[in-house]
């Protein structure tokens, strides 16, 4: 079996969004998935990394692996060479999984699970429907699209969306009520109006719910030292499950003096690219939960190494989504497939929303927990009016 041609897919809607296609000589294809910096993705696949795969088999994920991230402008990150190498990789395991007529999760080593419990990461409709993702301006408020306008509602009805949540067997949740005021303050420091202000949301959650919901706290980097140890002092009295990227991941010395100084968990993070910042942050004890994201770090290849890194050190696997619908099914599997897989992110504006305007399935949520995908490789296709839309753009690299 030979790759015989790679075809790339945006669309204007989701801008930051890239698909990816690997076709065969078998006629077999798979499916991948990345996001952000669509158009450098894009041109790093077929400028520079279809030339090496064109030819090659597909089955031979490990090679074709390196290959791609052993480039001199690859080295470890989340950069567009490792977004690119992460679609791509994700497509030969649906491949894989598809010539073996098994579903990835089996490719990968079997369920280790029957069913997995999810936290609900509290976005809107419209998350990610926008070129900028940068925090608070990308949140793109206004009319309700649907009932499940949780970023909203996190930020003014935290104790409904507590309820709501918990009704439907959700017992997890994550928010991220402090990154109006480092957009304010740029994350120099929080006045004692701001903290109070951003505490609120927990205030009315523990209220409303007691210690029925967990909650984990998401900073995207934006603090520096000091004012996160700061703000994680203040947040302990209400119980935070953990504290996700307080300031940035380029510092496993820093960010072990900011573990040491709580007893919350700390989380690092889908912005790490491959195992080897993760294995410096847990040289350090700088870490508690390893979470990755497949699209980013470098597809499930070296997703699967990363859980492993972190099971030698004792810590818990949660896999990251907050993307693309691919990109969920293929954490999915991976969550399915480890050992020490602690819980697994979703967003239910997505699953119960847009994922469905694009993709044939959507991975099955019940009562707070998710199952496992069914189907050989991914068990996910591009709708066929994905292909009709009028703002597609394909390019095609082939033999």
């Amino acid at each position: 079996m030979k790759i015989t041609a790679i075809k790339t897919y945006r669309v204007d809607e989701f801008s930051n969004v890239l698909w990816v296609h690997v076709e065969t000589d078998a006629g077999i294809t798979g499916l991948g998935e990345t996001f952000y910096g669509a158009g450098a993705v894009e041109a790093h696949i077929h400028d520079t990394l279809a030339g090496r795969l064109i030819g090659q088999n597909p089955l031979h994920i490990e090679a074709l692996h390196k290959e791609m991230v052993n480039l001199p402008m690859a080295q470890s990150s989340t950069g567009a060479e490792y977004r690119a190498a992460s679609a791509i990789d994700i497509a030969l395991w649906d491949i894989f999984g598809k010539v073996c007529d098994q579903p990835v999760h089996q490719m990968l080593g079997g369920l280790c699970w029957d069913k997995i419990r999810i936290y609900n990461t509290c976005a809107g409709y419209r998350y990610v429907r926008t070129n900028n993702i940068k925090p608070v301006s990308n949140w793109n408020l206004g009319e309700p699209e649907g009932p499940y306008e949780d970023l909203d509602g996190f930020m003014n009805r935290p104790a409904q969306l507590a309820e709501n949540l918990l009704e439907s067997g959700i017992t997890a949740m994550k928010i991220w009520p402090f990154d109006p005021m480092a957009a304010e303050t740029r994350g120099q420091y929080i006045t004692a109006e701001q903290m109070k202000k951003a505490i609120r949301p927990f205030e009315e959650i523990r209220k409303a719910v007691g210690d029925r919901m967990e909650i984990m706290v998401e900073f995207h980097s934006q603090w520096n030292l000091p004012t996160a140890k700061k703000i994680a002092r203040e947040l302990e009295q209400f119980s935070p499950t953990w504290y996700e990227d307080p300031i940035r991941m380029n510092s496993p010395q820093a960010l072990a003096e900011f573990a040491a100084s709580t007893d919350v968990w700390t989380c690092a993070s889908e912005t790490l690219g491959s195992r080897w910042p993760y294995k410096d942050m847990l040289d350090r004890d700088a870490t508690h939960v390893v979470m990755v994201d497949l699209c980013w770090t470098g597809g499930l290849t070296e997703g699967k190494k990363i859980a492993a890194l972190a099971e030698t050190w004792h810590r818990p696997f949660a896999p990251h989504d907050c993307i693309g619908p691919v990109g969920f099914a293929a954490a999915i599997h991976m969550s399915f497939s480890q050992p020490n897989t602690l819980i697994q992110e979703s967003v239910r504006a997505f699953y119960k929303g847009w994922y469905n305007e694009l993709v044939t399935a959507v991975p099955k949520i019940e009562n707070g927990y998710v199952y496992p995908m069914e189907g050989p490789g991914l068990g996910v296709e591009l709708q066929k009016s994905f292909f009709d839309r009028s703002d597609l753009t394909v390019r095609e690299s082939k033999a």
